[in-house]
């Protein structure tokens, strides 16, 4: 069952990426940028810190390593480019769960944090927080809208999953 929730996280977070980013291209790129009380300092700056993470974590997940970048590291100034990006990353995100298995998720994953620490956890866990950690920033992203013009996306994910 295990399997199959990840896959169903996977097909949300494609789905929601979508909705959020029809959002934010509403948006001009003064609004993007603009610098609001977040940890990522705008939506732009957000969007990319997701982009980031999710980065780090499929390589981490496919069994490679990735030299430590700032979490807060501007991959794509430019929103399409960023968007195009994102589209690509989410077909890879959603390709990795469709090979996901309980032997995978059973085993544990040794990695070198942005801290320097090294760590050994369980894999389900790490893919619990990896799907965890875009929703909480996509929420993130929610509410740096509500300060815009552009009403925020429904990302309720009954309502983005059904058919």
């Amino acid at each position: 069952m295990l399997v199959q929730h990840f896959q169903t996280l996977a097909r949300y977070n494609t789905l929601a990426n979508c909705k959020l980013y029809d959002a934010c291209a509403q948006l001009s790129e003064a609004e993007r940028t603009c610098t609001r009380p977040a940890f990522f300092k705008s939506i732009h700056g957000t969007l990319n810190h997701i982009m980031v993470g999710d980065r780090i974590w499929v390589t981490r997940f496919e069994g490679g390593t990735t030299p430590s970048i700032g979490l807060n590291a501007i991959l794509y100034e430019n929103f399409d480019a960023l968007r195009v990006a994102r589209v690509a990353q989410d077909e890879h995100i959603e390709t990795f769960a469709a090979g996901l298995t309980n032997e995978f998720l059973a085993q544990s994953i040794q990695y070198v944090n942005n801290q320097g620490r090294q760590l050994d956890d369980p894999a389900a866990l790490l893919v619990a927080h990896f799907f965890n950690h875009q929703t909480h920033h996509r929420g993130q992203i929610h509410d740096m809208l509500t300060q815009t013009n552009v009403a925020p996306p429904s990302l309720d994910m009954h309502r983005v999953i059904r058919p």
